[in-house]
């Protein structure tokens, strides 16, 4: 029986293009805005995880010809002073070693100590770095549904207001309501995957301030060494 109901209106009304232009101008706003958001989502994830994959392989390659390499001086000289992650916590490291190791006389205690603060200030810089791209994501995630819900709040609230007359009925009700609840959609649009790219990008972040952290220290029990040898 429910396909003999003539419930009044067209069902072309309802693509996402038609519930867009015959939207109340507040609610169109909210949905350019999410649209917007959505995009640079999208732009973040495939830019963003693109670099990281290709940051961490390159950080596997330097980390690996470092521990290979006889002569750490000329390793860096050679390949020390690139933009990778591994490659500023090693530079961070020879810069405090040869300022500490410089003089007439050698603080071994005071030269451990500020190498160690040198390396872990540089694994901090790199992280934060790498984390201010993703950042926006955290927002996204949690402030667009909340915006989605205020445009539809808001397209309700007009919806309704324009039957005060009493003619009010599903038909004649329905694409405005309708139009009102696709602003949510397109918030949760957003979100989603903002969400979720977050929390895989937090965890690679993760992944890598550990890695870092590890070469570190290995750098540190090196140049330990080389102060016993003094």
């Amino acid at each position: 029986m429910l396909d003999q109901l003539n419930l009044g209106f067209d069902g072309s009304a309802m693509s996402p293009i038609a519930l867009f232009l015959q939207a109340d101008w507040v609610v169109k706003s909210v949905m350019i805005g999410l649209l917007v958001a959505s995009i640079y989502v999208w732009v973040v994830i495939i830019g963003h995880g693109r670099s990281v994959g290709q940051l961490m392989k390159a950080s596997d390659r330097f980390e690996r010809d470092f521990w290979r390499a006889d002569n750490i001086d000329k390793f860096y000289e050679n390949a020390g002073r690139s933009d990778l992650p591994s490659a500023k916590v090693l530079a961070a490291g020879i810069s405090e070693w040869r300022r500490s190791t410089g003089g007439k006389s050698i603080d071994r205690d005071g030269t451990r100590e500020r190498l160690g603060i040198a390396m872990n200030a540089a694994v901090a810089a790199e992280v934060d770095r790498l984390a201010d791209r993703i950042g926006i994501l955290a927002t996204i995630g949690a402030v667009a549904p909340f915006v989605g819900l205020f445009g539809t709040v808001w397209g309700i609230m007009v919806s309704l207001s324009g039957f005060q007359d009493g003619a009010f009925s599903i038909g004649t009700v329905a694409p405005q309501l309708a139009e009102a609840l696709f602003a949510t959609a397109i918030g949760l649009f957003a979100a989603i995957p903002a969400v979720i790219a977050y929390n895989s990008f937090a965890q690679r972040l993760n992944r890598l301030e550990s890695r870092l952290a590890r070469f570190g220290d290995g750098l540190h029990a090196t140049f330990s060494r080389e102060l016993e040898a003094e």
